[in-house]
């Protein structure tokens, strides 16, 4: 099947994906050797290491698809071998030493080699390039190849190093290729060492991959798999039930329990390490504490959770989810709309006289996201808070974040998938950080020094203490931990990931 992009634009995108992909998706993915996937975002970037997609969550799974991570990550969020067979620092942490996979080879058929893991870490430490984590990356340096063995300076400790390179941006790209064609000439034909290659690409539309046969953990189990991007759930789920897709998630749980135990689908739905979080921008009457903590008060996590989440949630009340390293229960601020109201009248507003600020949300982009801001502006309006929605796409959400530009609250799903303080609370409330909108210099104080702190229990301890000053501050208001649902036809078997990426690799025939 090959049609042009002019072809494509003319059918239309419902038309072109449901009349050319739909047709041969009626028949089971085992079958046709097809896997078909109902996505939730886009693809703006082939390139996992640079720009603000690079930081997206939700983006991971295409990307974990074609290309392969320093180290590897179980759907449990075990750490495993991935390029790199083996990691650590020596006994002072003054060195940090990697052993690189023998016998991988990139889509185009060159050799994998030490030098393209080099020429990777140093490519993501040099600000230029533009890694949305060169901080973390740039920590190390003046890497030596020995054999298979790499060799590094530490030049600034930091404790999650190897940990980001099972995480966002912590991909390998190769060395010779990409400098021969360029950033441009990447984006339009992207390789990686990943179990799938990439085959056809419609912007807004689809992504078509097939198995990379010589794939090192395996061939895959489907010779090709679609990413179909269908941004609306309600749209996700009409692709399952005319057998459009065979695949979707982050579906309205109503559709998801209605589905789930009928006749040819299955579906499960289980904790994620991904986080709901209204961020708050120390602007306009944000800068009032009065201000924010009645804010946060105010909502009634629970009552979000059970009625609009079907239960499928946990409300929390720190940027840390239990599953994470410096989760600490006894941190509550509570439901309570009285105290609400005492702090917005101590700052002068009431239900006749409201605080008034803008908060921005997706629509679709996960379950009940803008129903659930709904609620909360209505909670808001009962106790003297008048807040305007608006809604955006989540490219939008990532580059006003990047340019400080985010509304006084802004919704947001936040993805921790290697649950370390740091890459929650951390890049998310540290005024240097480019993923943070909030900048104070007491926060920042308290977040400095943690970064580079080698005692562990010590480090850990820290960054308690910072998530119970945010949450005494109303710095930041943290909703619930999702569970995320995942919908597919029975022929299938579904491992959830905790990560919350739909991987293909986890799903096979059942």
């Amino acid at each position: 099947m090959t049609l042009s992009r002019r072809q494509a634009l003319g059918l239309g995108a419902a038309a072109f994906l449901t009349g050319v992909f739909s047709g041969r998706n009626l028949v089971s993915a085992v079958e046709s050797g097809t896997l078909t996937i109902a996505y939730n975002v886009n693809l703006p970037s082939f390139d996992p290491t640079v720009g603000p997609s690079a930081v997206n969550p939700s983006i991971q799974a295409i990307y974990r698809s074609v290309f392969d991570q320093f180290i590897g990550q179980g759907p449990d969020l075990s750490f495993q071998p991935g390029l790199l067979t083996a990691w650590g620092w020596n006994d002072d942490k003054t060195k940090v030493w990697m052993d690189v996979r023998e016998g991988v080879t990139w889509h185009d058929g060159s050799p994998f080699t030490p030098e393209d893991v080099v020429w990777s870490l140093n490519r993501a430490a040099d600000e230029k390039t533009g890694n949305p984590i060169q901080f973390i990356w740039s920590t190390a340096g003046n890497y030596t190849i020995d054999g298979n063995r790499i060799t590094g300076d530490v030049l600034r400790f930091e404790p999650t190093f190897f940990k980001w390179m099972a995480f966002l941006t912590g991909y390998i790209l190769p060395k010779a290729y990409y400098e021969k064609v360029g950033p441009e000439g990447f984006e339009k034909a992207p390789i990686g060492t990943g179990p799938y290659m990439v085959d056809a690409y419609e912007g807004n539309a689809f992504l078509r991959l097939k198995a990379n046969e010589n794939y090192f953990g395996g061939k895959p189990a489907f010779d090709t798999v679609v990413f179909k991007f269908v941004p609306d759930g309600t749209s996700r789920v009409a692709e399952l039930e005319s057998g459009a897709s065979d695949i979707t998630l982050e579906i309205p749980y109503e559709e998801f329990d209605r589905l789930k135990g009928t006749d040819g689908f299955a579906g499960v739905a289980t904790p994620i390490s991904d986080i709901g979080m209204i961020f708050l921008n120390n602007i306009e009457v944000m800068l009032d504490k009065n201000v924010r903590l009645a804010a946060h008060h105010a909502i009634d996590k629970k009552a979000i959770v059970d009625r609009l989440l079907r239960g499928y949630g946990v409300p929390i009340d720190t940027l840390e989810a239990p599953e994470y390293d410096a989760y600490d229960p006894s941190i509550v601020v509570g439901f309570d709309p009285e105290k609400a109201k005492s702090l917005l009248a101590a700052s002068g507003f009431s239900t006749d006289k409201p605080a008034k600020f803008k908060i921005q949300t997706t629509r679709g982009f996960k379950p009940k996201d803008y129903e659930m801001i709904q609620a909360i502006v209505g909670m808001w309006r009962k106790v003297g808070i008048e807040a305007e929605i608006e809604v955006y796409e989540i490219a939008k959400h990532y580059e006003l974040r990047a340019a400080d530009q985010l509304a006084p609250a802004a919704f947001y799903n936040w993805g921790n998938a290697i649950g370390d303080p740091t890459t929650s609370t951390g890049f998310a409330m540290f005024g240097p950080s480019p993923h943070s909108v909030w900048n104070t210099d007491d926060l920042d104080g308290m977040i400095g020094p943690l970064w580079g702190e080698k005692d562990e229990e010590k480090r850990i301890a820290g960054w308690k203490a910072v998530s119970k000053y945010i949450a005494e501050e109303g710095y930041v208001i943290p909703l619930l931990q999702y569970a995320q649902p995942l919908l597919y036809k029975a022929t299938l078997k579904v491992t959830p990931n905790v990560s919350g990426a739909l991987q293909p690799t986890l799903v096979s025939p059942a």
